[in-house]
């Protein structure tokens, strides 16, 4: 097939972090593995399929150093179109072969030369996934299939590649209108799958830029409008360490982070402007809320699920928060770790895996299988006050109505420049309610007396937990900051009594 004419250079993208450390060990989730040993697909041995997604996207065409990794390079692109035949496989699902495409694209214009063997392997990669767009699944992987069609229709230069150009642009235009939302987050409500997906637009723009006479202008400077505006709620989401706070399917080093984002955006010549963050900050479209005050940063997750029709990464972690003081992390929601069907996924989506209240030992939101929610929470009765002393936030949630009692979660927070109240009540009839707050595994904590704790910041920094209604407990938990990673941490319990709990942390 032929090539399209290239107008400008491709401007350099997000450099992905090594993933083959030799010609033999692939490295994906905190995970090695011997390739001599497992090849593309080796059903023996046991292994996540998101582990095989990772094998399948060619990151490391596009990492740092990968220039004097080239020949090794040229050589695994041959071995997989040797070793995976048409359809056979994990590496030929829709999603891997649409990072896949555009990997091998990107690739090429860095200065390599794909082989003529190469080229029909992926007009033919190209020509598999335009039959099989994910249409029913939809979210982050329809737009990454959009892209992929894009880039591939723009690289080739055939009747062809233009259907698929043409289908590729259809689908962003019309996802960017469903998927994002007017504060500029994504509609999954995950500060993971929100910096997935700017990637993914940074990418097209910068695509659209290599041929500039074939994307309508307008096209593009609509994207750039909507990149700037989901930098501006990634930055809202940030603790002030510079990354992801966890809400729903979050994890650190699976997506790039912000600072790297900006940097792309500026290559681009998309000018972005750090926000200067108001006491208060409502991402009213996506139910997020940021207060700063002082020393205290705290993330309120006020939000929906996700849409009704999509909650495969919802959590259910309504009416949950982070908190960092001093500039770091003090409670934290528990992460994720792993997407494979069990225990330990369900324990992670779970409500007392995240910094709220559990009623009867049940979830806030049915959360199920691995991507699946029946019955879930909604946020109601949002109440926002900001006064030069406080800043007050209280919210109402329903998703335990379905319970004998009809219980309904109301929470509120009230940051003072150096502390915070945190008082949970439930109307309605229940057996017993827990409220979880889980520290960062940085964090010690020791108690005198059983009421008031103390907590040792990773700087020295102390701050004063007291538990002014409700009874306590320190359990061990589990912190997920990665993918095939949980680290020990400590969380404390809180058992409601009369219906309330509050505390009250100072520092």
């Amino acid at each position: 097939m032929k090539l399209r004419l290239i107008k400008n250079n491709f401007c350099s993208p997000v450099q992905k972090k090594v993933s083959i450390l030799d010609n033999d060990t692939f490295y994906f989730l905190n995970q090695s593995e011997s390739f001599s040993e497992i090849g593309w697909y080796n059903i023996n041995k046991k292994i996540s399929k998101l582990w095989r997604y990772n094998q399948h996207y060619f990151d490391d065409l596009n990492s740092t150093g990968a220039n004097y990794r080239k020949i090794f390079h040229k050589k695994l692109i041959e071995n997989w179109i040797d070793e995976n035949p048409l359809g056979i496989g994990v590496g030929w699902e829709p999603y891997p072969t649409s990072i896949r495409i555009v990997n091998w694209i990107k690739w090429q214009f860095s200065g390599n030369k794909l082989s003529d063997k190469c080229l029909r392997s992926l007009a033919l990669q190209s020509r598999w996934l335009r039959k099989r767009v994910e249409w029913h699944i939809l979210g982050n992987h329809l737009f990454a299939n959009a892209k992929a069609l894009i880039f591939a229709g723009l690289f080739f230069f055939e009747k062809e590649s233009e259907n698929w150009l043409k289908t590729g642009l259809k689908i962003v235009n019309d996802e960017l209108e469903e998927q994002i939302l007017n504060d500029g987050g994504n509609f999954e409500r995950s500060p993971m799958y929100h910096s997935i997906f700017l990637e993914d637009l940074l990418d097209i723009i910068n695509i659209a830029k290599v041929y500039s006479s074939i994307i309508n202008e307008k096209n593009v400077n609509k994207w750039i409008k909507v990149a700037n505006n989901m930098l501006k709620w990634m930055e809202a989401m940030l603790h002030p360490d510079g990354e992801i706070s966890f809400f729903n399917d979050s994890a650190l080093k699976n997506s790039s982070n912000f600072d790297q984002l900006k940097k792309y955006s500026d290559r681009l010549g998309i000018q972005y402007n750090y926000t200067k963050f108001r006491k208060i900050d409502h991402l009213n479209d996506s139910g997020y809320l940021r207060l700063s005050f002082n020393e205290a940063v705290l993330i309120l997750d006020v939000a929906p699920i996700g849409p009704d029709y999509l909650p495969g990464h919802a959590h259910a972690d309504t009416l949950s928060f982070e908190l960092s003081i001093f500039g770091k992390r003090l409670m934290v929601n528990g992460g994720t770790s792993e997407y494979e069907i069990g225990k330990n996924r369900h324990s992670e989506r779970s409500t007392k895996s995240h910094n709220t209240v559990e009623i009867n030992g049940e979830n806030s939101s049915e959360v199920w299988n691995s991507f699946r929610v029946a019955k879930r929470a909604y946020p109601f009765d949002l109440k926002i006050e900001e006064s030069d002393k406080f800043l007050l936030v209280s919210c109402k949630h329903d998703g335990y109505k379905r319970l004998k009692g009809s219980p309904i979660h109301k929470r509120e927070w009230k940051l003072f420049e150096t502390s915070l109240i945190i008082k949970d009540n439930i109307k309605g009839s229940f057996k017993f309610a827990y409220a979880y707050f889980h520290l960062h595994p940085s964090i010690t904590i020791f108690s005198e007396n059983g009421k008031i704790f103390y907590l040792q910041m990773p700087n020295g920094e102390k701050v004063t937990l007291q538990v002014d209604k409700g009874k306590p407990f320190i359990e061990t938990g589990f912190y997920s900051p990665e993918f095939g990673k949980k680290i020990e941490s400590k969380c404390l319990k809180v058992l409601l009594i009369d219906k309330e709990s509050c505390i009250k942390i100072s520092w």
